[in-house]
């Protein structure tokens, strides 16, 4: 998802002006808006639905990093290892 900043960018006064409208795009553009103040990016809105998932991704990635950082640094264990460990054997 990337913003598309010739439809994407809404000064904030225009948010103040009709809220409505920038939801709405955001709902059917499916992308963020970046809201500006004197030119400057100062907040982003985006749907929940969108935020969710995109939480979702970061976690996961963060779970991969980790799991990556464990078997260069030799933390690692055998896959009869992590089922006695779970209760699975």
């Amino acid at each position: 998802m990337t913003v598309k900043f010739s439809r994407d960018v809404v000064p904030l006064a225009d948010l103040k002006v009709n809220p409505g409208r920038v939801v709405r795009h955001v709902a059917e553009a499916r992308r963020p808006v970046l809201l500006t103040s004197r030119g400057r990016g100062v907040a982003v809105v985006q749907s929940v639905a969108d935020f969710e998932a995109a939480e979702e991704e970061r976690e996961f990635l963060r779970a991969v990093v980790a799991g990556l950082t464990d078997l260069e640094e030799g933390r690692e264990v055998t896959v009869d290892e992590a089922r006695a460990r779970l209760g699975l054997a």
